[in-house]
């Protein structure tokens, strides 16, 4: 008794307000972390879906080439037309071929034809950034064009790769290395000359872009081979830069090129194929 006297005559004198607490019962306890932990339901998000008609054609089965179509809610998929090939061949078509590789726009598996132009899938935005929203629309993807085709959207590149080859792309000397040597020098301008060439990847969007090409894929380089060839031409450190431009002096392998410039339109590296052949020219006409 005479310490709750105390108690209630020092609170009596500090004027402070003084908070009572009671234990709660658990039915009360209950009541409370329910309220307390309670959610509201998430809101769900509206469905965006994105069509894609894709070719497709297998050599087992005779049958000729079709489109099937595949719908990809957009909300559950990357933002590249690479992320929704791999969606359809993981959720909805494991038949469906394609290349891919790298994913970075470095190895130039994943050429194809999109919406009529040949870029890489994995730097194709579904919904390229400026313009609307496509949902609903039809994304149409083929094969790299005026090719023959493997499966679906595998093309052949056996020949582009044998042009490829022709062009000897590696450096040439005359006399090798000498002893001791450990790289073939140049200067930072001779460097910088190989700008804007030695970046291709050999992804064959410039080549199957050029009508020349289209029809004389038997005998013309096509743009990605002849920038190649300039590439080891401007090369300081390549001693063989003569035979190099005597061996594309032909009407076809060179002149087949009518600068249409669809090579450099549709370059995904921002490369400029048809300057380099222009260059080319030049340098035989100057000879």
């Amino acid at each position: 008794m005479l310490a709750f006297s105390s108690i209630r005559h020092a609170v009596a004198r500090s004027n402070a307000p003084v908070a009572f607490t009671r234990a709660l019962s658990t039915s009360e306890s209950l009541k409370v972390s329910s309220a307390t932990t309670a959610a509201p339901p998430a809101a769900t998000k509206e469905e965006r879906i994105k069509y894609f008609k894709i070719y497709r054609w297998d050599p087992d089965h005779r049958q000729k080439p079709y489109l099937s179509t595949y719908p990809i809610d957009l909300n559950d998929c990357g933002p590249m037309v690479l992320d929704a090939l791999i969606k359809i061949k993981s959720e909805q078509d494991p038949t469906l071929t394609f290349r891919r590789s790298c994913r970075e726009g470095i190895c130039g598996s994943c050429a194809m034809n999109i919406n009529g132009r040949n870029t890489l899938a994995c730097l194709c935005y579904i919904e390229p950034d400026g313009e609307k929203k496509s949902s609903g629309d039809v994304t149409k993807i083929y094969p790299l064009p005026h090719m023959y085709v493997v499966k679906d959207l595998v093309p052949d590149m056996g020949n582009f790769y044998e042009q490829y080859r022709s062009i000897e792309p590696w450096l040439q000397t005359k006399d090798g290395k000498t002893e001791g040597q450990a790289e073939f020098l140049q200067t930072r301008e001779d460097r910088a000359k190989l700008d804007g060439m030695y970046e291709c990847i050999l992804c064959a969007c410039c080549s199957t872009a050029c009508p020349s090409y289209w029809w004389n894929a038997d005998k013309y380089l096509g743009p990605a081979v002849l920038m190649q060839a300039y590439r080891w031409i401007e090369d300081s450190r390549d001693d063989f830069k003569d035979k190099r431009l005597a061996e594309l002096d032909d009407a076809f392998k060179l002149y087949r090129c009518h600068t249409i410039m669809n090579c450099t339109k549709v370059c995904p590296k921002h490369l400029n194929p048809g300057k380099a052949i222009a260059h080319i020219k030049k340098k035989l006409a100057e000879k």
